[in-house]
């Protein structure tokens, strides 16, 4: 945008820009895949500050942002992704040891126990790893 005294495509934003002192803007797209988005914004004190050399600079440092962006979100979807699975283990431990309880008192199969399991969860309205943690934690208190 050349010029935000002049601009007619965005007339509030660029009244707005202008009246804070942005007199010219340059935004370039971060050439950033999947579903992250971003442009990089730069703006001037005076008209027409952007030339073909500025143009060229920033979409430069656009590309370069662009790495920066794309490895943020990676790490953040790894992360994220770790966090999950370090649940999901947590989570299958303790069903794993709710169907060896139900193994050891009712003497069935690793598949019987699991089906028993389901059930207690489908019966109470709450999930597997719900049932399976409060069994977990009754077998653990001592009996009076």
């Amino acid at each position: 945008m050349p010029d935000t005294g002049t601009e007619q495509r965005w007339p509030g934003w660029a009244q707005t820009a202008a009246q804070a002192g942005a007199h010219s803007s340059l935004s370039v797209g971060l050439p950033v895949h999947e579903h992250v988005t971003g442009a990089l914004n730069i703006y001037a004190t005076t008209p027409d500050a952007f030339d073909d050399d500025a143009i060229a600079i920033a979409q430069t440092f656009a590309g370069f942002a662009a790495v920066g962006l794309a490895n943020a979100h990676l790490y953040e979807t790894q992360a994220t992704l770790a966090g999950h699975m370090q649940k999901a283990m947590e989570n299958r431990a303790v069903i794993e040891q709710a169907k060896g309880i139900i193994m050891g008192e009712r003497r069935c199969t690793p598949e019987q126990a699991f089906a028993i399991l389901s059930k207690m969860s489908q019966d109470s309205n709450r999930k597997v790893r719900d049932v399976a943690s409060a069994m977990v934690e009754n077998t653990r208190r001592p009996q009076p």
